[in-house]
C-alpha cells in the first residue's frame, strides 16, 4: 500500500467515529472495523487505528458517567462539552493523519497498546 493510501485509511479510522452520533456505539465499532481491515498492511494505519479506538472507548466511558451525572443537571453540561471536545479532537487527528503525522489523543486511556 502506498503512503497516500495509508494516510487516507488512517484519516478514515478517525472520521468514521462520527457514526457514533447516529448509531449507538458506532464511534467504537467503526474504527475497530477499519483498523482491523488495514492494521496488518500498514504500521501507520495500525497506530492511528489504536489511537482512534482507545480515544473512543475512553470518551464512551466518560459519556456514561456524565449521563449518570445528568440526574444532578451537571452531566448535561459535561456531555455537551465532551461532544465539542470529541469533535475538535477527531478532526485534529484526521488532519494530522492525512498530513502523514502520528497523533496522540489527549485524555485517552491506552486500552490497546
Amino acid at each position: 500500500m502506498d503512503f497516500e493510501k495509508e494516510k487516507e485509511w488512517a484519516m478514515f479510522t478517525h472520521l468514521i467515529s462520527f457514526g457514533g452520533f447516529i448509531i449507538p456505539f458506532g464511534n467504537i465499532i467503526g474504527p475497530i472495523i477499519l483498523w482491523n481491515l488495514k492494521k496488518d498492511e500498514s504500521k501507520f494505519v495500525d497506530e492511528h487505528g489504536k489511537e482512534a479506538v482507545n480515544f473512543q472507548i475512553t470518551m464512551t466511558i466518560f459519556a456514561l458517567v456524565f449521563i449518570v451525572l445528568a440526574i444532578f443537571c451537571i452531566g448535561i453540561f459535561l456531555l455537551i462539552a465532551e461532544a465539542i471536545f470529541v469533535l475538535i479532537c477527531v478532526i485534529w487527528a484526521a488532519i494530522e493523519a492525512y498530513n502523514g503525522r502520528y497523533f496522540k489523543y489527549p485524555v485517552s486511556i491506552r486500552f490497546i497498546k
